[in-house]
């Protein structure tokens, strides 16, 4: 049987993450091992976990620091990958996989392989919000011929990129692509990730295979949306985008970034101060730019 190990990281969320535990132990393909990466909880969420009996294997790993969720998905990869497990899998601590969500991403990734070869790098679910309606943050960017699996009697979507909102990544793929950068610590993690993991070969959506994001409200961001209370999200996921524009595209594809989040703060009206900030984020992707960390070097 096909060996997975899941990650779910975790941050002030004790009641949602107990419902994130009860849905992967009641997957028709149970897990190798789970590991729960606790990004320095305060909620109590490290008191539960130490007390906790699980039907799966569990590992908590306890961060010394709150590492964010770029920092804790690394982690919880590289602990996944060590683990020797065939897959990953990854997902958030607000995130509820229906019970055939894991095998029904297996067979998924396993279909896709037969028809695109042995280089499809990932397989991600259909992201639901709690009311049933699709989770507007949480689309995949298909590709120009999304539906060439479909014509073949798959229930699979080609995509390349997506969130790591229930994403299943096998072995080989972290140890040729590495790492998440752990250095983004939130936003724009995913999307660099997934399309680092697409350069050769388009991922899938398996639209059989479903989970529930529990988030706050159900909608898409952009920068129109900036307000103080949200700024410093957005802060990093200028940084971080300005940072992959200009060194894994290009200078001009910085220099569109920037016009484009110039025009965006712009048509949503926001505070000219906010505007600065932003601004001055996206000048420091020039000098903002991680190294991608392998597995097997960390190990050694």
């Amino acid at each position: 049987m096909v060996s997975v190990a899941g990650v779910v990281v975790t941050f002030n969320r004790l009641q949602k993450l107990k419902t994130v535990i009860a849905s992967i132990e009641a997957q028709t393909h149970a897990v190798e091992t789970l590991f729960v990466i606790d990004n320095a909880s305060t909620d109590g969420t490290a008191e539960y976990l130490a007390s906790l009996e699980t039907s799966v294997p569990l590992e908590v790993v306890t961060m010394s620091t709150n590492s964010g969720g770029a920092g804790g998905f690394s982690e919880g990869m590289l602990r996944g990958y060590a683990s020797g497990a065939d897959h990953v899998w990854i997902m958030d601590d607000d995130c509820y996989p229906k019970p055939e969500a894991l095998e029904s991403l297996i067979a998924g990734f396993d279909g896709a392989v037969q028809e695109l070869g042995g280089d499809v790098p990932f397989a991600c679910s259909v992201v639901e919000f709690t009311d049933g309606s699709i989770c507007e943050m949480n689309n995949p960017v298909t590709t120009w011929d999304w539906g060439r699996l479909l014509v073949k009697g798959q229930n699979n979507v080609m995509v390349t990129a997506c969130s790591f909102v229930s994403v299943l990544i096998p072995r080989w793929a972290i140890a040729e692509y590495g790492l998440p950068y752990s250095e983004y610590f939130i936003w724009f993690d995913d999307r660099e990730y997934t399309l680092r993991l697409t350069a050769r070969c388009p991922g899938v959506q398996v639209l059989d295979s479903v989970v529930v994001h529990d988030m706050g409200d159900n909608r898409g961001v952009n920068f129109a949306m900036v307000d103080r209370k949200s700024l410093w999200k957005f802060s990093y996921g200028v940084r971080n985008e300005a940072s992959w524009q200009l060194h894994h595209r290009g200078f001009l594809y910085f220099i569109e970034f920037g016009a484009r989040l110039f025009v965006s703060l712009h048509r949503g009206r926001v505070p000219l101060d906010l505007r600065a900030k932003l601004l001055g984020k996206w000048l420091k992707g020039i000098t903002f730019n991680p190294k991608v960390r392998y597995p097997e070097a960390e190990a050694a």
